[in-house]
C-alpha cells in the first residue's frame, strides 16, 4: 500500500490543555507559552474535548497503548504487571505487522510488560532515523520534563529544569491565576508558576522534534499526534475524576488531510488515538479494541465518534478506592463505590510533594481555630472537601456553567432526568466491557500467577533487521540458541521452577513451519506465537494467531 503516513507520536506527563493555543477554551490557558504548539496546533486540528481513560499515568498509558479500558483489561491500578486478555495487542504491533518500523523513546510504563514484538526499538536512542530506506515509521518520544516531580525543590534544583526558558518566558507567582479549587498561598503559586514554566520548556523540546521532521524532508507526510496522559500534578487534578485531572490537549497535524486551524469539539477518548492510527495506515481496526477511529483513512473527520466518554480510578499505589466517570459535551458524572473513603487520603509519594503539603498544613492550621472557637477562615468549602473525611456517592457537573466542577448538582430534582441518563450510560458502558476491578486483586493476581509466580512465557527475538529488544521491558531474560528450525534468532523466555506435575514446556518456535515467515522490517517476528495456560495444571502452548497475525501474549 502507497500513501501511508509517518506517524510521530509527541507525548508528555501530567498537563491539563494549558497550552496558548487553548485560550478561551480551557481556564487558565491564556497563561501558556507555547510557540510551537500553538503553530503546531495553526498547522493542523485541535481537539477541545480529549480525556484520558484514567487519572493517572499507567492505567492511562494502557489505554493510548492498546485501544481498550483499562478498567476491561486489568490495568487499572497503579501499579501492577497485568496480564492483558490475549486478544489485546498493542497499537505498534498491528503497525508493524502492517510493514511500520515502530520506535519508542523511550518511557513506557503500560502496567504490563512490555512486549518484544512492540517495537523496533525501545530505548532512549530509538529515532525514525535509524530505519531502513523507505520504510514508514511510526516513532514515538515522550517527555518527562512536566512530571510532578519536577515541580518541586529547591530554587537551585528546578532552575537547571528548564534550561531553555528564558526571562520573557518565565512565569511569576504574583502574576498566576489560581483555580478556585487550590488556596492562594505563596506554595501553591509558586508550585503554578513552575507548572506552567515547565510547559515552556517542554514547548521547546517539541519545537526540536518538529524541526527535525522539518529539516529531514518529512513533515508533509507524517502525521504528528500531540497528547498529555492525565491532568496536572496537584490535588484534585492528578488522581481525581475530574476534568482537571482527566481534560487534555491533543492536537494532529497532517499536510494535506487535515485543514490547518481546524477545531474538533465533540467528546474524545486518547485511547481512540489507537484505532485512528490503524485506520490511516489501511491497517484495520480490530474488534478487540473499545476505542473508535476518529479519522478516516483519507483524513476526514469521523462525525460524533463517541456520545460519552468513561474513565476511572482504582487504586493508587497503596489506596485503595474504586470510581467510575461519564462525561458528554457539557456534563461530568462521578459514581464513587466507597464514598465513605477521603477524597484525598494519606499516602506515602504524595504526602511528600509540596502542594499536598501544604493543604494539609491548612487543614490542620484550620482545625486549630476550630478548637480555640474561632470561625475557620483558611480555605473555602471547595478547599476544605478536598481534605475532607467523604466523598459524596455521586458527582454531576455542568460544565459550561461551572468549569471547575465546584458545584454538585447531584441529588437537585431539576436535575434528576440527566443523573438518570448518565447512570444508564456508566452501567451500559461496565455491562459492555466488563469491570476487572470487581474482582479481588489477589483473585487477579493469583490467575496472572499460577502458584505464586510468574508463567513461563517464550517471546521471539526479531530477526535481522527488525530492530532491538530493550531489556528493561522484560522480566528476567535469558538468551536462548537458535531453535533447531533455524527460524529467527531464537527466543528469549522468562522462567520458573516448574510446579509438582506440570508437563516440560516445548519448543514454541520449532512448531509448524507454516507459522513463520522470512525476516524483514515490521514483519521478522514469527506469526501468531501465542503463550497460553493450558488446562487447570497450568501447561504453556502455543498456536497460530487469527489470520496468520502476530501475538505474544506476555504472562508476568
Amino acid at each position: 500500500m502507497t500513501g501511508r503516513p509517518n506517524i510521530v507520536w509527541i507525548s508528555t506527563h501530567d498537563i491539563n490543555p494549558h497550552l496558548g493555543c487553548y485560550a478561551g477554551v480551557y481556564p487558565g490557558a491564556e497563561q501558556a507559552r507555547t510557540p510551537n504548539l500553538d503553530a503546531l496546533a495553526d498547522g493542523g486540528m485541535r481537539f477541545d474535548r480529549a480525556f484520558a481513560a484514567a487519572p493517572i499515568c499507567g492505567p492511562s498509558r494502557s489505554a493510548i497503548m492498546t485501544g481498550c479500558f483499562p478498567t476491561a483489561i486489568g490495568t487499572m491500578h497503579m501499579r501492577t504487571k497485568a496480564v492483558m486478555p490475549p486478544q489485546v495487542r498493542f497499537v505498534t504491533e498491528y503497525l508493524r505487522e502492517a510493514g511500520y518500523y515502530a520506535t519508542n523513546n523511550w518511557f513506557t510504563d503500560f502496567q504490563t510488560s512490555t512486549p518484544p514484538s512492540a517495537f523496533d526499538d525501545c530505548s532512549p536512542s530509538a529515532h525514525w532515523r535509524n530505519r531502513p530506506d523507505g520504510v514508514p515509521f511510526f516513532a514515538a518520544f515522550h517527555s518527562l520534563v512536566t512530571h510532578e516531580s519536577r515541580l518541586y525543590g529547591d530554587d537551585e534544583q528546578f532552575e537547571a529544569r528548564i534550561p531553555h526558558a528564558g526571562p520573557e518566558d518565565r512565569h511569576h507567582p504574583d502574576d498566576v491565576v489560581l483555580p478556585p479549587y487550590h488556596p492562594d498561598t505563596p506554595a501553591f503559586r509558586t508550585t503554578w508558576a513552575r507548572y506552567l514554566d515547565l510547559i515552556t520548556e517542554m514547548d521547546h523540546w517539541v519545537g526540536g522534534l518538529l524541526d527535525e521532521l522539518e529539516s529531514d524532508g518529512l513533515a508533509g507526510s507524517t502525521l504528528v499526534v500531540f497528547w498529555s496522559d492525565h491532568g496536572a500534578g496537584m490535588p484534585r487534578a492528578k488522581r481525581w475524576l475530574h476534568d482537571s485531572g482527566l481534560h487534555e490537549p491533543l492536537i494532529m497535524r497532517w499536510p494535506g488531510h487535515l485543514a490547518p486551524g481546524a477545531v474538533h469539539g465533540d467528546p474524545v477518548h486518547l485511547m481512540d488515538l489507537a484505532p485512528t492510527m490503524l485506520q490511516v495506515c489501511g491497517a484495520g481496526v480490530p474488534p478487540s479494541m473499545h476505542g473508535v477511529p476518529l479519522l478516516g483513512p483519507d483524513g476526514s473527520l469521523v462525525d460524533r465518534p463517541n456520545d460519552y466518554v468513561f474513565a476511572g480510578r482504582d487504586r493508587m499505589m497503596e489506596i485503595e478506592d474504586h470510581s467510575r466517570s461519564a462525561r458528554d459535551d457539557r456534563h461530568r458524572y462521578v459514581r464513587h463505590t466507597h464514598p465513605g473513603r477521603p477524597p484525598m487520603p494519606h499516602s506515602e509519594y504524595p504526602d511528600t510533594l509540596g502542594t499536598w503539603a501544604e493543604l494539609r498544613r491548612l487543614a490542620r492550621d484550620e482545625s486549630a481555630q476550630r478548637t480555640q472557637g474561632e470561625p475557620r477562615t483558611l480555605l473555602t468549602p471547595a478547599q476544605r472537601a478536598l481534605v475532607g473525611p467523604e466523598k459524596p456517592a455521586e458527582e454531576l457537573y455542568d460544565l459550561d456553567a461551572d468549569p471547575h466542577e465546584l458545584r454538585n448538582l447531584a441529588g437537585l430534582p431539576e436535575y434528576e432526568a440527566i443523573l438518570a441518563r448518565f447512570r444508564a450510560a456508566v452501567d451500559g458502558w461496565l455491562a459492555r466491557h466488563g469491570d476487572a476491578a470487581g474482582q479481588d486483586e489477589d483473585d487477579l493476581l493469583a490467575a496472572w500467577r499460577p502458584a505464586g509466580e510468574w508463567e513461563v512465557v517464550a517471546v521471539p527475538v526479531p530477526g535481522p533487521g527488525t530492530g532491538v529488544t530493550d531489556a528493561r521491558c522484560v522480566r528476567r531474560l535469558d538468551r536462548r540458541p537458535a531453535c533447531s528450525a533455524g527460524h529467527g534468532q531464537g527466543s528469549r523466555r522468562r522462567r520458573r521452577a516448574p510446579a509438582a506435575g506440570r508437563a516440560a514446556l516445548a519448543d514454541p518456535l520449532c512448531g509448524d513451519p507454516a507459522a513463520h515467515r522470512p525476516s524483514g522490517v515490521g514483519q521478522g517476528l514469527p506469526t501468531g506465537v501465542r503463550g497460553q495456560r493450558g488446562g487447570r495444571d497450568g501447561v504453556t502452548s502455543c498456536r497460530p494467531g487469527p489470520g496468520g497475525s502476530l501475538h505474544v501474549s506476555m504472562k508476568h
